[in-house]
């Protein structure tokens, strides 16, 4: 019976251990609450790049702005137009990565005439993906003071509705200790 309950915690916990997502970073300025603010705003995205033109970027920073709009609500924040207290700083890095893994040619391959070797061939076969880092910067308005700093990993995806769901649970858990 322990056993069986060990392997079923075991089981109900693995997709955490596989999460795609990684916090990597989180600071808070001496005496920040939230709670003392009421209205935010995002800053101007002013980036450059290749993939600034890409649809997939704009299609990602809506979906961060619409996901941190989301965390910041639920924690009573309201977004403000004009003369908002807190302002929003967004950076992403985006970074093309191979995943690689060595594999032996299924066949030998004869060497020479005079040598007689037979020799396996090692072959790097690869996966193309994208990492991306956020960082969150939230800014007191009033005093020009960054008042919190929050950093996450991931794979991002070529999908909209898997990315959508990334940033979902990429902003759910950088938000979640604030």
């Amino acid at each position: 019976m322990k056993s069986y309950l060990l392997l079923l915690s075991a089981l109900l916990l693995l997709p955490y251990a596989c999460s795609p997502i990684q916090v990597l970073d989180q600071e808070n300025a001496e005496n920040f609450a939230l709670n003392n603010y009421r209205t935010f705003n995002f800053y101007e995205i002013d980036a450059s790049g290749n993939s600034v033109n890409s649809r997939t970027y704009y299609t990602g920073l809506d979906a961060l702005k619409t996901e941190i709009t989301q965390q910041l609500q639920k924690r009573g924040l309201q977004p403000g137009e004009h003369d908002p207290d807190l302002l929003v700083n967004i950076g992403i890095v985006i970074r093309g990565k191979v995943h690689t893994r060595k594999a032996e040619a299924e066949d030998p391959r004869y060497m020479g005439q005079r040598h007689y070797t037979w020799e396996s061939e090692r072959l790097e076969k690869g996966q193309h993906y994208n990492e991306g880092t956020v960082t969150v910067h939230l800014v007191d308005r009033a005093q020009n003071k960054l008042v919190w700093r929050g950093v996450v990993e991931g794979v991002v995806p070529d999908k909209p509705a898997r990315l959508q769901r990334n940033v979902a649970d990429a902003m759910e858990a950088l938000f979640k200790g604030l």
